[in-house]
């Protein structure tokens, strides 16, 4: 399984960031765009950008009018839209990976999911100081992860979240996948 053959995330050309308050927003506003129709990503927005939440919306500029109008439609509450500038790429990169032997460890924002490369089991996650993170780490150990349970559907924070995001780059590997 050659983990390390990666294909380059997709940019978005003419991109911008929908910055936010409160995770809750952000959550909220990337949930209603994509059932929208929109290509949206969650990131990290650079730390001066940030507007109280850890968390971004990455969007195509071009489409801002339309996102406004179903923010305003859907009572989604942002602070501000802002164009991402030549070097903003490297910035906004949450996830990583590293590749020890028999597993790999897939990092998210602050949270880690560490799994077999031979059988697919989760044999770690760590991270985070959120109060649901024993109940997730509980959830998950031991699981493959084709059957895992979805952090995002059974945690409530940042970090669950962020832990739902490893979950899904590792799943991304172990299928074979490139990963992002």
């Amino acid at each position: 399984m050659d983990l390390f053959r990666r294909k380059k995330k997709p940019r978005f050309d003419g991109g911008g960031l929908v910055l936010f308050m409160d995770v809750h927003d952000a959550l909220k506003a990337e949930r209603v765009l994509k059932s929208a129709g929109y290509k949206v990503s969650l990131v990290a927005p650079p730390l001066a950008l940030r507007k109280g939440c850890d968390l971004a919306l990455a969007i195509t500029l071009v489409q801002q009018a339309g996102i406004e109008r179903v923010f305003g439609e859907k009572g989604v509450f942002y602070v501000d839209i802002v164009p991402l500038g030549p070097n903003s790429a490297e910035l906004l990169d949450i996830v990583s990976m590293t590749d020890f032997d028999d597993w790999v460890m897939v990092k998210a924002g602050n949270m880690k999911v560490t799994f077999d490369k031979e059988s697919g089991v989760i044999v770690n996650t760590s991270g985070g100081g959120c109060p649901d993170i024993p109940y997730l780490h509980a959830e998950l150990i031991g699981k493959k992860l084709t059957e895992a349970p979805s952090p995002k559907e059974i945690g409530f924070t940042l970090c669950a979240l962020m832990l739902q995001r490893a979950l899904e780059e590792c799943l991304l590997l172990w299928q074979g996948g490139e990963g992002s």
